[in-house]
């Protein structure tokens, strides 16, 4: 290189030091091994059959998970409990509701449950008396005939271990997810599945045999950190197998076989009768994923993007002899440029480099947020509606089932949703106008109703809008009512919101994050949406104390999530990101498309050719390339032309100034 070129490229690099903390990914790229979804898959067949294949292995695991994630709701129940007199004469005694004593202890409200108890009319001595109760018995309704509730009395004082093991499954998914997306990043989609398979069949197996509540609960914890590993890995080979065009659908078929789970978990705890067969029964099917090591391959997406050619080269053969594609039509060369790179080392990345980069450290922080926030939230409407359905017994809402299946239709209904609004409006557009519902449907639940259950007695029927009358009449002229009616209105409405946009936040950063830090990207969101879930067994620990709070939190949060949202960048039918560059790339563009987009470009163009740089002087790129100009000799157009060239990392102002200096000196 000649010495202007290397004065102005030197200059040019110590004008640019880190600012704000930032600091420049590897912009090195060996050219059309990078381009996966534009040049590597569609040369292996575009989505063919091979693909499709190993889409539908990650969906049949789904259904596992699904049994697994909702298993809480059937091994730790709370059941009606009774005590039983110590004498056969039970003259003396009569029947209490145990609702006296304490309050629900799981997220679906309890029926009535009685208790035997000497006629008296202090509460606490009732209280007293209850929890001096030597022997019980129980009643479930959820199919099963003994759980974990049950087979170790965990009412009144001992009902605190009920919440430690819901907390167990839940604190060790968010530690799998925080480890295991590391992990994934660094050895590899395929060990990470296999390993967590293994230990899952181990500790899930246990569970089944576990001798007293303490050790329940720590084998709860390793089945959840096994659980996020498979969920994990699972959910990154089916997004790196995949198409721009087809992310979304694989992934949201993915998303009803899990519901599908969750509305089948009912009747295989009636088939099962005993939660220690039902646990080994969700477990037991894992063992067709040990077939995985042998048929399931590593993400070639990810072997590229960290470099490990050799590895690839084999899997692209398995892959063309698969899809039955003909090699000899490599019109991009693809395969002779693999050949060329074998001699490259590995370069892996972790996810702790995403604290150097401008754009996408926000772009997770956001959707962190966001999933947190939507699963938080989706709890304090549960509550909510849960809540009106203890005090209405004549409502339909007064069984476990009608609560689950409720629950489970809401869930079912919001996927249904999901999938035409974001082909619709995108990625972006959609979860900001699901969180907007949702921020609306919190604030009205928490203000409105308020005022309305307020104002709503000075209301007189007669002197009303005829409007206002037909309302009353349809709901009832009762205040507690219409507001109690509009609450459940509201919950239904806040809960189906918000469930999309858990998920769509959980897609969302799976497409944002580049595949060298997908692993650990994906697994902070997903960590985030546990600590959301986690609130749930919390507030129940408190006796939902503080839940009102609790709610106006989550409902600010969903104001701030709005406006973090518009950041975001879309990616819609984009290529993924493969290097922390691509993904810096990933910038915020317009909510809406400019209508005419080609009289922008001309705008654009006029623009930078009428721009002047004749009037650039005395800056220090100016000075230097003069000072170098004057010391070299420059005979021919020729030799410019070369030390333009090699000048790769200048910028077009000094290109400028080069070819209008050569003029002057010619």
């Amino acid at each position: 290189m000649s010495e202007t070129a290397m004065a102005v490229v030197q200059l040019e690099t110590e004008d640019h030091q880190p600012e704000n903390g930032f600091v420049s990914p590897e912009t090195e790229s060996p050219g059309l091994l990078t381009r996966i979804d534009d040049c590597v898959l569609p040369f292996l067949g575009g989505f063919g059959k091979y693909q499709r294949q190993l889409i539908v292995l990650t969906w049949i695991p789904a259904l596992f998970i699904g049994f697994s994630q909702y298993s809480d709701e059937f091994l730790l129940a709370q059941p009606n409990n009774t005590c039983v007199p110590p004498t056969a004469n039970t003259t003396n005694f009569t029947i209490i509701p145990s609702s006296l004593f304490h309050g629900p202890n799981n997220s679906f409200p309890r029926t009535a449950a009685y208790v035997y108890y000497n006629g008296t009319h202090n509460n606490t001595a009732r209280h007293l008396q209850h929890c001096m109760c030597k022997e019980w018995t129980f009643e479930l309704h959820t199919g099963l005939m003994q759980n974990v509730v049950t087979k170790w009395s965990l009412v009144c004082d001992s009902a605190w271990k009920v919440h430690i093991a819901k907390f167990s499954l839940l604190v060790g998914s968010i530690f799998g997810y925080l480890v295991f997306g590391v992990l994934a990043d660094w050895f590899g989609r395929h060990p990470v599945l296999i390993i967590s398979v293994l230990f899952m069949l181990v500790f899930g197996l246990t569970v089944a045999f576990s001798v007293n509540v303490p050790m329940f609960s720590t084998l709860r914890f390793f089945e959840g950190f096994c659980l996020a590993g498979i969920a994990l890995s699972l959910y990154i080979l089916r997004i790196e197998l995949c198409l721009p065009a087809w992310r979304f659908s694989m992934t949201m078929v993915a998303s009803f076989v899990v519901l599908g789970g969750q509305l089948l978990m009912p009747g295989m705890a009636y088939v099962c009768r005993d939660w220690q067969v039902l646990q080994a029964v969700i477990i037991c099917p894992l063992l067709l994923m040990l077939a995985y090591i042998w048929i399931f391959p590593e993400s070639l997406r990810w072997l590229l993007a960290t470099q490990q050619y050799g590895r690839s080269k084999w899997i692209m053969g398995h892959i063309i002899k698969k899809n039955q594609v003909n090699p000899e039509l490599d019109t991009d060369h693809i395969l002779t440029e693999l050949q060329n790179a074998l001699h490259k080392k590995p370069k892996k990345t972790c996810i702790v480099k995403m604290v150097g980069t401008r754009n996408l450290w926000k772009n997770i922080v956001v959707l962190c947020v966001n999933s947190l926030t939507g699963y938080g939230i989706h709890h304090c409407f549960a509550r909510s509606m849960m809540d009106h359905h203890e005090t209405h017994e004549s409502t339909m809402f007064h069984n476990f089932y009608a609560d689950y299946y409720t629950m489970a239709g809401i869930a079912v209904a919001s996927c249904m949703a999901l999938c035409p609004a974001v082909g619709l409006m995108g990625r972006r557009g959609g979860l900001l106008m699901f969180m907007i519902i949702t921020a609306l449907a919190s604030l009205l639940q928490l203000g409105l109703l308020n005022l309305l259950g307020k104002y709503s007695v000075h209301l007189n029927i007669g002197t009303v809008q005829p409007s206002v009358c037909l309302l009353f009449i349809l709901v009832g002229t009762n205040s507690d009512t219409l507001n109690k009616n509009f609450s459940i209105a509201f919950s239904i409405i806040g809960m189906f919101s918000s469930h999309a946009v858990s998920n769509l936040s959980i897609f969302f950063c799976a497409e944002i994050t580049p595949t060298v830090i997908r692993g650990g990207g994906l697994g902070l969101v997903l960590a985030s949406a546990g600590f959301g879930m986690l609130t749930a067994p919390i507030m129940e620990l408190h006796n939902q104390k503080g839940y009102f709070l609790h709610h106006i939190i989550f409902a600010c949060c969903t104001l701030i999530c709005i406006i973090c949202i518009l950041l975001l960048p879309e990616t819609r039918y984009q290529p993924l990101p493969e290097t922390l560059a691509d993904g810096e790339c990933y910038t915020r563009q317009p909510l809406m498309p400019p209508k005419k987009p080609g009289e922008q470009r001309l705008l654009l163009a006029q623009s930078e050719s009428s721009r002047d740089y004749t009037r650039v002087h005395d800056t220090p790129l100016h000075e230097a390339a003069v000072d170098s100009l004057s010391r070299s000799a420059i005979t021919s157009d020729h030799t410019t032309h070369n030390i333009i060239q090699s000048c790769t990392n200048i910028s077009v102002e000094t290109r400028c100034i080069i070819a209008h200096e050569r003029t002057v000196k010619t």
